[in-house]
């Protein structure tokens, strides 16, 4: 089981309701063995979301079908141009190819996180969204 909570005066306390369903499963007067890990900002790992999906509005069609009209395929080309990847030998195609590490909130901290955030969004600005200004593109994430 894997829980989200808020550390408070009273104790640890459930951040959602599907995490207080989870935490209801445990009985009363037994002993269990927690793990700590401090979580990486959620708020911001949607805005990295919120970002991917706008930048995806910007495309035109031919674009989009360029990434196989896969939102999926258009972030993990995004991280792996920003270089957030590991090589691996592809044996069917016979090279060293890139693919994409993962931003699951076990496998990178808070602060691998923002790089990467930079990262992308360095990409996006130099590669995609030539014409668009930074500020402009901010107004409208912050309505995504």
């Amino acid at each position: 089981m894997k829980i989200h909570v808020l550390n408070t005066v009273q104790g640890l306390v459930p951040l959602t309701d599907d995490d207080y369903d989870e935490k209801k499963k445990l009985k009363l007067g037994r002993k269990y063995t927690v793990s700590v890990k401090e979580a990486r900002n959620y708020d911001f790992h949607k805005k990295y979301f919120a970002l991917i999906n706008l930048t995806w509005e910007y495309l035109n069609e031919e674009q989009e079908k360029f990434f196989n009209n896969s939102k999926e395929v258009f972030r993990k080309s995004l991280e792996v141009t920003a270089g957030h990847c590991e090589r691996i030998f592809s044996f069917k195609e016979k090279n060293w190819v890139d693919i994409p590490k993962s931003v699951a909130f076990d496998k990178m901290d808070e602060f691998e996180f923002r790089d990467l955030y930079d990262s992308v969004k360095n990409v996006i600005f130099s590669s995609i969204l030539r014409g668009i200004s930074e500020e402009e593109f901010n107004k409208n994430l912050i309505n995504f």
